[in-house]
C-alpha cells in the first residue's frame, strides 16, 4: 500500500508539471510557428492526459469485488496503462509525424526563436524535477535489478510509466532545441519538420515499450517466484500431514494476487480434518501475504498434479505461472520461524 501511495504522488507531480509545460509550449508554438514546438506541446498534453488515466486506473483497481467481478477490479490499472501506451502512439507519435511531414511539404521560418529556447529551457527544468522524483521512486522499488529488468519484473506499471514518459519528454525537448537551432542558423526551415518527425520516433518507441509490458500484465502474469515458494512453504508448515505439489499464481493488480494450491493430504485424514487444514493454511497465507486476495486449495495426488501440468503446459510449467515444489516427496524446506 505504501508503494501505491508513493507512485500516486509521482503521478500527481508529473501531471502538474506536464499541464503547465503543455500550455507554455502551445503558446510558444503559436507565437513562433515552430512545428517541433507544437509537437512538444502535443506531447506534454498527451502526457498530462496519461497521468490522469493512470490515477483513474489506480482508483478503479482498488474497488471491492462484486457479483459481476468476483476477483475484483485490479486489472483496470493494467487496462488503463495499455490505453496510455496507445495514446502515446496515437496522439503523440502520429500527430508529431503529421506535423513534421506537413512542415516538410510547406516549410515556414521560425519567428523569434529566442521564445522557443526560453520555453524549452523552462520545460526542461520542470520536466527534470518530475523525472527526478520518478527516478528516486523507481530506485526505491527496483531493488538490485537494473531499470529495464525491474520494469519487466514490476507488477505496478505506474511506478515506471512516468519515468519513461519523462525520459522521452526530455529527449524530445533536446531534439526540439537542436531542430530550432539548425533551422534558424542554417536558414533551412525544413529541419524543424525533421525534428518533429524525430520526436514522433521517440514517442513511437516509448509507446511500443509500454504497450508490450502492459499487455503482458493485462493478459495475466504470474506473481513473483519468491512469493510462490513462500506459499508452498507455508502450506506444508501449516499442515504437516500434507505435501505441497505446486502453486499457480496470477497477478490481478500490484497488490492483488490469485493463487491456486495443489496439496496432497494424508490418506488417513478425514474430510473435517482436511477442511480444518485448508482453513489453517489460508489463515497463515493471508497473514503472511495479505495481497493474496483469492486462494483456491485443490486436494490432489502428486501424480495427478504432474499429469495435469504436463497435459496443459508441457515440461516447463514455471513459464506458465505454475511453480512446482522441488524434491518430490520431500516438500519445501521450512524457513526459520519468525520472532514476531
Amino acid at each position: 500500500m505504501a508503494a501505491s501511495v508513493s507512485s500516486t504522488r509521482v503521478i500527481y507531480a508529473a501531471l502538474i508539471a506536464n499541464l503547465l509545460i503543455a500550455f507554455t509550449k502551445a503558446g510558444a508554438a503559436a507565437w513562433t510557428g515552430s512545428s517541433s514546438m507544437m509537437s512538444e506541446a502535443v506531447h506534454s498534453l498527451v502526457d498530462t492526459g496519461n497521468q490522469g488515466l493512470l490515477l483513474y486506473g489506480q482508483h478503479r483497481s482498488s474497488m471491492q469485488a462484486d457479483r459481476e467481478h468476483p476477483t475484483g477490479y485490479g486489472r483496470e490499472l493494467y487496462f488503463w496503462s495499455f490505453i496510455v501506451a496507445l495514446l502515446v502512439f496515437g496522439l503523440g507519435a502520429v500527430v508529431s509525424f503529421s506535423l513534421g511531414i506537413s512542415h516538410l511539404k510547406d516549410p515556414e521560418p521560425i519567428n523569434d526563436p529566442f521564445v522557443n529556447y526560453l520555453v524549452l529551457a523552462l520545460a526542461f527544468a520542470f520536466e527534470s524535477v518530475s523525472w527526478w522524483i520518478a527516478l528516486q521512486h523507481c530506485k526505491r522499488v527496483k531493488g538490485p535489478l537494473g531499470y529495464y529488468a525491474a520494469f519487466r519484473a514490476s507488477k505496478n506499471p505506474a511506478s515506471f510509466v512516468v519515468l519513461f514518459e519523462d525520459s522521452a519528454a526530455l529527449i524530445g525537448i533536446v531534439i526540439a532545441a537542436v531542430g530550432t537551432f539548425a533551422a534558424t542558423s542554417l536558414d533551412m526551415p525544413a529541419l524543424d519538420g525533421i525534428a518533429s518527425i524525430l520526436i514522433g520516433v521517440v514517442l513511437a518507441a516509448t509507446a511500443g515499450f509500454l504497450a508490450r509490458e502492459s499487455k503482458s500484465l493485462l493478459i495475466g502474469e504470474l506473481a513473483d517466484r519468491v512469493l510462490s515458494d513462500s506459499l508452498l512453504r507455508i502450506a506444508e508448515v501449516a499442515s504437516p500431514n500434507s505435501k505441497a505439489n505446486g502453486v499457480l499464481t496470477v497477478q490481478l493488480a500490484p497488490d492483488q494476487i490469485l493463487a491456486a494450491l495443489s496439496l496432497e493430504f494424508a490418506d488417513a485424514m478425514r474430510a473435517p480434518e482436511v477442511e480444518a487444514a485448508a482453513v489453517e493454511i489460508e489463515r497463515q497465507i493471508r497473514a503472511a501475504h495479505p495481497q493474496v486476495l483469492t486462494l483456491f486449495i485443490k486436494p490432489q495426488t502428486a501424480a495427478g498434479f504432474k499429469q495435469t501440468v504436463r497435459r496443459r503446459y508441457g515440461d516447463v510449467p514455471e513459464e506458465h505461472g505454475v511453480v512446482v515444489a522441488p524434491t518430490p516427496g520431500a516438500g519445501i524446506p521450512t524457513a526459520p520461524k519468525s520472532s514476531n
